[in-house]
């Protein structure tokens, strides 16, 4: 933070000795603000002429109309055998993967998505725990430009089908089952339901998390598991579409407590900038930190979480009861 604030001193060519001064730069000259924050965090990406227009219309105004970039490339900086992901579910499954691991698996699931179609600005929804998978399947997601939308399992059908039925996901990624407080939880005849009140032609993917993967996918239309989706496709060199910076990243929702739950539609580059601020500038994360935060995948702080990859830090992700098998 004492970096940054001596390169807003410089570029702003005034006196920012404290918190309160800098916040106040910030939003007296919030395009002068942001666009250090892409310098200083280093985006990867176009960033074109214009830092932004008509910031006095709300809606309207837009940082960074000319840019031009991609998300997961923004995340996907490390190559290398150092952990990117460590995952513990509850005290049944205990896995981690690599950086390399990683990014061979975003590459053998970008090509799977391609290869049923999904294009930028598809929908992809997930039904899934907070695990690597489902980070390597959002990453693939965003690698193509398509738009990813999350849900927890512990969701019930009409929870779901509430959320990714107002969105026409082309592919549903969806997990066999679950554990939570030492219980195994199937979801089989919930997905049934939920795949029935989606589009017709959209393909379904069961990522194995209990091993029946290929058991539940044998019971739903269109459906493969994870393995076999992925089967035909080597891993190669990621490949990534740059995109408008105001070009749609996630859809999240409001909590439905006031009837049906309303779509947010987040941004690529707006995201992106936002959490590479809180990681690095109010959080501290740097390469090879490791970084925890208990969420599920149907909260923003899953999507926060995940942005902790911008800094080659390794995350910590755990799925279940956090008072498992007690709270001691």
């Amino acid at each position: 933070m004492t970096r940054f604030a001596r390169e807003a001193e410089r570029r702003a060519g005034r006196s920012l000795a404290d918190y309160d001064s800098l916040h106040g730069w910030s939003v007296e000259d919030p395009a002068a603000f942001w666009d250090l924050v892409w310098d200083f965090c280093g985006v990867i990406g176009d960033k074109g002429e214009r830092r932004s227009v008509d910031l006095d219309r709300m809606p309207g105004g837009h940082y960074f109309p000319d840019a031009r970039l991609n998300f997961a490339e923004n995340l996907l900086r490390r190559d290398d055998d150092a952990d990117a992901l460590v995952f513990r579910g509850e005290d049944r499954v205990a896995t981690r993967l690599s950086w390399r691991e990683l990014n061979e698996l975003v590459s053998r699931l970008q090509q799977a998505l391609r290869g049923l179609g999904v294009k930028a600005g598809d929908r992809v929804a997930a039904l899934m725990p907070n695990m690597p998978e489902t980070i390597a399947a959002m990453l693939a997601v965003a690698s193509i430009g398509a738009v990813w939308s999350s849900a927890s399992p512990d969701f019930g059908s009409r929870g779901a089908l509430d959320r990714f039925g107002q969105i026409g996901p082309k592919v549903l990624i969806a997990c066999d089952g679950y554990y939570y407080a030492g219980k195994t939880i199937e979801v089989s005849e919930k997905l049934g339901e939920i795949v029935a009140g989606l589009p017709d032609d959209m393909a379904v993917i069961i990522v194995p998390y209990l091993g029946r993967a290929e058991a539940v996918a044998a019971g739903l239309p269109r459906a493969k598991s994870l393995a076999d989706t992925i089967a035909p496709y080597a891993a190669a060199p990621v490949t990534f579409e740059p995109m408008p910076f105001a070009h749609p990243l996630y859809i999240l929702f409001s909590s439905g407590t006031t009837g049906v739950p309303k779509c947010i539609v987040h941004s690529a580059g707006g995201t992106l900038l936002q959490h590479l601020k809180e990681h690095h500038l109010q959080s501290s994360v740097v390469r090879d930190e490791r970084v925890v935060y208990f969420t599920t995948c149907g909260w923003k702080m899953w999507n926060w979480l995940v942005s902790g990859l911008a800094f080659g830090a390794t995350l910590l992700l755990y799925d279940g009861s956090p008072f498992h098998p007690s709270e001691e």
